[in-house]
């Protein structure tokens, strides 16, 4: 149970970052338009991405150890780089949401979708390098990693289906401000982390 949580806890803490992928859910859920193949489309390929980080790390590291140690020191580079930018748009501000955009066919949502998941850099370092690295000091890699594909799965359906309920939050540029800093905290709390369990 405590490695579920862990994985949970970590993939909650890795997905809020509000990305391209994220973004996209959140308009299509305030558009109401296709929510539930879109959460379950993402849903579906971070478990694909997620499972195969545990995997390819665990082996990875059985045959060279050093390769986590890389992984770790890069991803907490990538974490702090990352965080430093949400603390600059929170800084700058003058994001907002503009509900007028997304795709509106199912085949096009998904098509858009596909591309901002599988193509998406940050997806992979999110949940393969990321993630992956992080299973690897846990002996419960089922429960890790059942626990962080739970977690994508409330991430993305809480999003798509809560987003209408989010729409009056933000219609201010404020709420975005805000959510980049709270952003860049968890980036660089992340990053803290990796670097003190090395």
């Amino acid at each position: 149970m405590h490695a579920y949580l862990a994985g949970l806890g970590t993939t909650l803490s890795l997905i809020v970052t509000i990305g391209a992928q994220n973004a996209f859910v959140l308009r299509q859920g305030l558009m109401r338009r296709h929510v539930l193949a879109t959460c379950l489309f993402c849903a579906v390929s971070d478990a694909i991405l997620i499972s195969a980080g545990v995997l390819g790390a665990g082996a990875l590291a059985g045959h060279a150890p050093g390769f986590l140690v890389a992984m770790r020191w890069g991803g907490a580079a990538f974490l702090l780089v990352y965080g430093a930018r949400a603390f600059r748009a929170a800084w700058r501000g003058g994001a907002s949401m503009q509900g007028g955009q997304g795709a509106a066919g199912l085949l096009a949502t998904l098509g858009v979708l596909a591309a901002l998941t599988w193509l998406n850099l940050h997806v992979w370092l999110d949940t393969v390098v990321l993630i992956g690295s992080i299973s690897a000091g846990w002996q419960d890699k089922p429960g890790f990693t059942l626990g962080a594909i739970s977690g994508s799965v409330l991430f993305f359906f809480g999003l798509g289906y809560g987003a209408r309920l989010l729409a009056p939050v933000f219609a201010r540029p404020a709420a975005w401000r805000v959510l980049d800093a709270l952003v860049g905290l968890t980036m660089w709390a992340i990053a803290l982390g990796l670097v003190l369990k090395g």
